[in-house]
C-alpha cells in the first residue's frame, strides 16, 4: 500500500539543476514562478522562493504519483494533497515533508480515515471507516494503533470500551439499538497454534469477552386515547372487558402481558466469531488499511423472547 508516503517518493533537492523556466531574482535564483524538469524524470510548476521551492505547486513523479500544495524550504508543509499510483490519497496538513496533523486518508478499497497525524502516522483522534462492513472505530490511535478508549460502531449495535495494541482489553460494554446493553470485559486467553514447518507450538494470546450483565429491555409503550365516559340512555352498550379482570358469565380471566428476559445465571463466556465484519487484526502493512475481523458475541447462554430482534449469533 503506498499509505508509505513520501519515502517511496523522493522530490529531488534543490541542488538539482535540470530544465528551468520562469522567474528569477537578482542573484540568479529561481524566484517566483516557475517550471522545472527535473533530471529523475519529474517535473514541479508552481512558486520559487531563493531556489527553493516555496508556495503553491504541483509536483509530479515519473511513477504517476503528485503533490499538490504548499510547500516550505522544498518541503511538503501545510495544507496538501498527495495522491499515490495506485488511487488512494491524502488530503490534509503536512510538515517537513511528513503527514502532521489534521488529514483524511482515502484507501484504495474505500476505507477511510479521518483525524490526527503525527510524523506520518495515525496518532491522536481519529474515526476510521471499514467501507466493506460500513463499521467504523471511533477513538483513540497511537503511533498508527488502535490504543485507548474508542467505540467501535456497526450497523445494530456497538462497543464502547479500551482498546490496547488494536485489541479490545478490560471492562466495556455493547450497546444494542434495541434497547439494551450487556457489560462484562475482555480477558487474555491462551490458545495454542502449531506451525506446520516446525514441530515448536506457540501460544497466541487473543481477547475472550466475558459478560457480567444484561440490562433489561426498553419496551415501547403505545399512548392510548381516553376513554370517553359511557352515555346514558337506550342505545348504550356494556363496556368491553379490560384486560386483567374477569369477564361475567364465569369466563376465564385475561393475563396481562409481562415482557420475559431468561438469563443464565453466573458469570457468561463469549467468544467473538467471525461475522458482522471482523475487527482488530493485524493490517495488511504498517499504516495501511485497517482490517476488521473482530467483535461479535456468542449467544451461547442468552435467550431473548423469539419474537424480539436477534442480536447476535452462536460461535458453532
Amino acid at each position: 500500500m503506498s499509505d508509505l508516503g513520501s519515502e517511496e517518493f523522493e522530490e529531488e533537492g534543490e541542488n538539482d539543476v535540470g530544465e528551468y523556466e520562469g522567474d528569477r531574482n537578482e542573484a540568479g535564483e529561481r524566484h517566483g514562478h516557475g517550471k522545472a524538469r527535473l533530471p529523475n524524470g519529474d517535473t514541479y510548476e508552481g512558486n520559487y522562493e531563493h531556489g527553493k521551492r516555496h508556495g503553491q505547486g504541483i509536483y509530479k513523479f515519473k511513477n504517476g504519483a503528485r503533490y499538490i500544495g504548499e510547500y516550505v524550504n522544498n518541503k511538503k508543509h501545510g495544507q496538501g494533497t498527495f495522491i499515490y499510483p495506485d488511487g488512494s490519497r491524502y488530503e490534509g496538513e503536512w510538515a517537513s515533508d511528513l503527514r502532521h496533523g489534521h488529514g483524511v486518508y482515502y484507501y484504495v478499497n474505500n476505507d477511510t480515515y479521518t483525524g490526527e497525524w503525527l510524523a506520518h502516522q495515525r496518532h491522536g483522534q481519529g474515526t476510521y471507516f471499514y467501507a466493506e462492513t460500513s463499521s467504523k472505530y471511533v477513538g483513540t490511535w497511537v503511533n498508527g494503533q488502535q490504543e485507548g478508549a474508542a467505540e467501535l460502531v456497526h450497523l445494530n449495535h456497538r462497543y464502547q470500551g479500551k482498546f490496547v495494541n488494536k485489541q479490545p482489553f478490560g471492562p466495556g460494554k455493547y450497546v444494542f439499538d434495541i434497547g439494551c446493553e450487556q457489560h462484562g470485559e475482555y480477558r487474555l486467553t491462551d490458545v495454542e497454534r502449531e506451525e506446520e514447518e516446525e514441530e515448536e507450538t506457540l501460544v497466541t494470546a487473543i481477547p475472550k469477552w466475558r459478560a457480567t450483565k444484561i440490562t433489561e429491555l426498553a419496551l415501547w409503550t403505545p399512548t392510548l386515547p381516553e376513554e370517553l365516559p359511557p352515555m346514558d340512555g337506550p342505545g348504550s352498550e356494556e363496556a368491553p372487558a379490560v384486560e386483567g379482570t374477569a369477564v361475567e358469565g364465569g369466563g376465564e380471566s385475561v393475563e396481562e402481558f409481562q415482557p420475559r428476559m431468561d438469563v443464565s445465571e453466573g458469570e457468561m463466556d463469549f467468544l467473538p466469531g467471525e461475522e458482522d465484519g471482523d475487527v482488530f487484526g493485524q493490517e495488511s502493512r504498517e499504516n495501511g488499511p485497517e482490517d476488521l475481523h473482530y467483535d461479535t458475541i456468542d449467544q451461547e447462554n442468552i435467550n431473548f423472547e423469539e419474537d424480539e430482534t436477534r442480536l447476535f449469533n452462536p460461535l458453532e
